[in-house]
């Protein structure tokens, strides 16, 4: 299979990676060879930048665990897993205001990667592919919407054409058992203590307390501090020696929101503009003026990599951001070799010295 073959080199570092996983690539782009396998290249570069292989071991701070809405009910008829989010016991602004935008972001990821575990784990049980999930959005407990979501079309929920309808309770029945529905949905499953929420397995969020509140903490101290002025940005460099090596960041800005974004440079020696570099990290508005963002990067590739604060589309307001942004090593024989071409090639000055 000429699919297969192209794809040699991606695919003993990803998991179930059979016919059944080729195939859904091939009808998401269909059937064009080109364009399935640039998606599927990309897939790759997005799981070993998130570190996808070890998200379902990653915890998210305390405040969205008890807040952040969300569970997994049970399976429908046809087995596939059905997760919950309760919007309308949310409290969005509460949560933006106590934890990252990565953070928040990342944790969606998880549940991602949760549900496609589940319908792997469905699959050997029934003895047939699960390739399906289903997602129910509560609305202010007024409306429900069914969202289907095939496993490998990464994080693209595809609307399912259910009519809008007030009995939406016996609309759920027609896709499950009522012994997977909480009763609070309509159907007969309860928790151990007879609850009919069933809060063991979906969290409700409700309000967030405000001494979770980050900007009402003392912000920790970063190691620089720059001004970036309205209609400008400004680029930090960090060059990686090793494949494999994580590039870590925390910012924080005064004046307003940041624009934030990764970036590899496609030649060396001279700035280049956003445009002309390779996009690695798409860069987005931050509000990190209230809430300190920090995350991390598995660099696929050696070269420099660019830290870019945007405050472009700013043509009033100067912004002062503090940021910290290190690099760890991928294992100690890379962390050995460093050492050795320090010692043959000291640093000339401390720019060199922050080269990694």
């Amino acid at each position: 299979m000429a699919f297969r073959e192209n794809l040699q080199d991606v695919l003993p570092i990803l998991p179930k990676a059979d016919d059944y996983f080729l195939l859904r690539w091939l009808r998401a782009r269909n059937f064009d060879l080109k364009k399935s396998e640039d998606m599927l290249r990309k897939h790759v570069e997005f799981r070993n930048q998130q570190d996808l292989d070890h998200i379902l071991m990653w915890q998210p701070p305390e405040v969205i665990q008890l807040y952040d809405s969300g569970g997994l009910s049970g399976y429908d008829y046809e087995g596939c897993p059905v997760w919950f989010d309760i919007i309308g016991t949310m409290d969005p602004r509460g949560l933006l205001m106590s934890a990252s935008k990565q953070d928040m972001i990342r944790k969606r990821i998880k549940v991602c990667e949760l549900l496609q575990r589940e319908c792997e784990l469905q699959s050997q049980k029934l003895g047939r592919k699960i390739e399906r999930m289903m997602m129910v959005f509560d609305m202010e407990g007024l409306s429900l919407r069914h969202l289907w979501k095939p496993a490998v079309e990464v994080y693209q929920q595809i609307p399912l054409p259910v009519p809008h309808t007030d009995n939406w309770k016996q609309e759920l029945l027609t896709f499950m058992s009522p012994d997977q529905l909480p009763v609070e949905f309509g159907g007969t499953m309860t928790d151990p203590d007879g609850n009919p929420k069933c809060l063991t397995k979906i969290n409700y969020g409700g309000d967030v307390p405000k001494h979770y509140y980050l900007c009402k903490q003392e912000r920790p101290q970063y190691e620089h501090t720059v001004v970036v002025g309205r209609g400008s940005s400004h680029q930090v460099e960090n060059e990686i020696l090793f494949p494999g090596c994580v590039l870590r960041w925390q910012f924080a800005s005064d004046g307003g929101d940041i624009g934030f974004g990764i970036f590899l440079k496609t030649r060396m020696g001279e700035r280049q503009k956003a445009g002309e570099m390779a996009e690695v990290l798409p860069s987005q508005r931050y509000n990190a003026h209230m809430v300190p963002e920090d995350g991390s990067l598995t660099c696929s590739k050696a070269g420099v990599y660019v830290l870019r604060f945007d405050n472009t589309y700013s043509l009033l307001h100067t912004k002062k951001v503090g940021y910290t942004a290190e690099v760890l090593l991928p294992d100690k024989a890379c962390e050995e070799k460093l050492q050795g071409l320090r010692a043959t090639n000291p640093p000339q000055n401390s720019e060199d010295s922050d080269r990694l």
